[in-house]
């Protein structure tokens, strides 16, 4: 179909005109004495955007996946005992990398729809005397499925026990989108990337580790060499990098980092609130279908996964919005595949862009025979919006 593209799924999501035109620039020396300015600028927003005073914000010319990696061989030994849980298609992949790694995996299975299962960590955690477990793995945001899980909760469990282990975080879905706070909830490591809530393309995987992790390191013997924390941090000290970095992808996340400031950190996590319940309110309301999601409390702000009727086939789905609307759809992943379409509403977005996916959704349904009533979903979805306040900011971007 002629006209633009509606990129609808939960990563990579739109970048904004303003950071494109960031990245169009001319290549430059990285190691000329001007560099280190802008290492500098984008390391202290990235500071402000973990909520942190003393951990160090790391940048890798990588995905998150990089830095799921980063995570478990810097900070811990061949073989140590990590404790996860598995409730999505990326917090299995976690675990799964954890045992190709050579570690000890210790995985609470939680049915897909539910986030990370705060007792089922306080169980195991409490059977651990003699704290033989190193780290503990949370996903904050299920990509998968939708779903945002209480990591303040998880660090509570280990205080509440007094355990050491360390508490790493994926926040590749939720960072820039949904509150995360390194410092305060003790996070020691906080995986992320730049494709999502930072609004850039993919490319870069961005991390954060804290000085008790950044200890774990210099004890650390797992191999590692391109991903190794103790290299990036020297290097960053005097404002350089141990490897050439992406140039480009560096000026385009000063000015994510700029925008999100302009807006305000709690004004974009408010934003994002107000039209994930636009969506909900299109999905439950309009449509009367169902989130992956099993309750309110799991609800993420970042994506929507609309589970579709018993018989109909949400891969089906996808391809008639992609191929008839020209509307880009996240797919249904491993156990959810077929069953599932997402709707990713993160980034630079507002009720209007939204309202495209929205109807666009709602258009393949029907051609797929879906039973949903025409104009159900853009329906409610004004109705909310148009009999709810705005946050503060919201549109500024572009």
């Amino acid at each position: 179909m002629a006209g633009h593209n509606f990129l609808f799924v939960p990563g990579p999501s739109n970048v904004p005109n303003r950071i494109l035109r960031a990245m169009a620039v001319p290549m430059e020396d990285h190691r000329s004495v001007k560099f280190p300015a802008l290492t500098q600028e984008i390391l202290a927003g990235l500071k402000r955007v973990f909520k942190t005073e003393s951990a160090a914000p790391i940048v890798f010319p990588s995905s998150g996946t990089g830095c799921w990696e980063a995570a478990l061989t810097n900070c811990l030994n061949p073989g140590d005992q990590i404790l996860a849980s598995r409730f999505g298609q990326f917090s299995h992949l976690w675990c799964d990398m954890g045992r190709r790694l050579g570690f000890d995996m210790n995985i609470i299975e939680v049915e897909w729809g539910e986030g990370a299962p705060v007792e089922g960590y306080r169980s195991a955690l409490a059977a651990d005397v003699q704290h033989q477990i190193k780290a503990v793995l949370v996903c904050q945001n299920e990509t998968a499925t939708g779903v945002t899980s209480d990591i303040l909760a998880i660090r509570q469990v280990l205080e509440d026990l007094g355990h050491p282990a360390l508490l790493f975080v994926d926040s590749v879905s939720a960072l820039g989108s949904i509150d995360f706070r390194m410092d305060e909830w003790k996070v020691d490591i906080c995986v992320a990337g730049s494709q999502k809530g930072l609004m850039l393309p993919a490319g870069m995987g961005i991390t954060c580790v804290s000085q008790k992790a950044l200890q774990a390191a210099q004890n650390s013997r797992h191999p590692r060499c391109y991903f190794d924390y103790l290299d990036m941090v020297k290097s960053n000290g005097t404002g350089y990098f141990p490897y050439t970095p992406s140039i480009p992808m560096l000026y385009g996340l000063r000015e994510a980092l700029v925008m999100l400031e302009e807006e305000g950190l709690e004004n974009v996590f408010a934003r994002h609130h107000y039209l994930a319940e636009g969506v909900r309110a299109a999905v439950t309301q309009g449509w009367k279908l169902s989130l992956c999601a099993k309750a309110p409390q799991w609800y993420s702000n970042s994506v929507s996964a609309i589970v579709v009727p018993a018989g109909f086939n949400a891969a089906e789905v996808i391809e008639r919005a992609y191929r008839r609307y020209n509307l880009a759809l996240g797919a249904g992943l491993s156990k959810v595949a077929g069953k599932v379409f997402r709707i990713g509403h993160l980034g630079d977005l507002n009720e209007v862009m939204l309202m495209g996916a929205i109807a666009g959704a709602e258009m393949a349904m029907l051609d797929c025979g879906i039973p949903v009533t025409p104009g159900s979903g853009v329906a409610a979805a004004t109705q909310f919006w148009c009999t709810h306040e705005a946050p503060v900011g919201l549109g500024a971007g572009a």
